[in-house]
């Protein structure tokens, strides 16, 4: 990793307690972000294929889900482990597993439903943490390119802001490329409107809660094979201590053989 400054995990805690979100600036290497960027955009257009195809959308939207196993670059970022350390202590010590991975670009006034004031999480958690965001900055975010609004403090509502209260009170997340901001997912969010000559890169992604169903069955969706090859941390991080049996074949197996792992809550 490289040298970043960054707050101690009792800041932390505060800043994600308060305002609901922590920024640290410069976290991935300058020479690893080409090759991610690159990722980034080849999975877009893969996925804004498969979204028109499929039905789910008209056109393409920018976005990107679920782009694992495909690009060695978002792997090795993956892999990484950036900020292990402060998602870990965010769940206090309970383990946790990446809930999504999903690359997006805001193109010079596109819009698609980024924009709009939403949340990542259904399901308002209350105090108790069920959900944790985490905003890679590919490229630079920057008042013109559409850096990201967020309503500091807004973590603690169940329910949507005004429009007017949002635009008025919120924050702008700005920072060099290769920083990263790690959110509480309940935090009312909105991409700001690409307004300069150049896409702007990202990566999202979301960690949770083992018992929590991720948005897509990651271990079945890469395979056996992908899992053995994983260090114990990736194949924790990726849902293979927390797979949910199909048959009684895998349901009936020694404690050691199982599936859901004792320890994942």
């Amino acid at each position: 990793m490289t040298d970043h400054a960054k707050p101690g995990l009792e800041e932390f805690d505060w800043l994600m307690r308060t305002k609901g979100w922590v920024l640290f600036r410069n976290v991935v290497p300058a020479a690893q972000l080409g090759p991610i960027r690159e990722a980034v955009l080849r999975s877009i257009e893969d996925c804004g294929q498969r979204q028109v195809a499929l039905g789910a959308t008209a056109a393409p939207d920018g976005t990107s889900h679920h782009a694992l196993g495909q690009y060695p670059a978002l792997d090795e970022f993956l892999a990484g482990r950036w900020l292990a350390e402060e998602v870990g202590h965010y769940f206090g010590g309970a383990p946790f597993i990446l809930h999504a991975f999903n690359p997006v670009c805001v193109d010079p006034g596109a819009t698609s439903y980024v924009h709009a004031i939403h949340r990542d999480v259904r399901t308002h958690g209350g105090d108790f943490r069920l959900m944790l965001n985490m905003l890679v900055m590919v490229d630079p975010f920057t008042l013109e390119n559409g850096a990201t609004y967020v309503l500091s403090g807004s973590q603690r509502c169940p329910q949507p802001p005004p429009e007017a209260l949002f635009r008025d009170g919120a924050e702008r997340l700005t920072g060099p490329a290769g920083s990263i901001v790690l959110f509480d997912s309940n935090l009312w969010h909105a991409a700001g409107e690409n307004r300069s000559g150049t896409p702007r890169a990202a990566l999202t992604l979301s960690f949770s809660r083992a018992f929590i169903k991720q948005q897509m069955d990651y271990p079945r969706f890469l395979g056996p094979d992908y899992g053995r090859r994983l260090s114990p941390e990736m194949r924790q991080l990726l849902g293979y201590n927390a797979m949910v049996p199909t048959s009684y074949e895998e349901f009936y197996r020694p404690r050691a053989l199982r599936l859901y792992k004792g320890d994942q809550g």
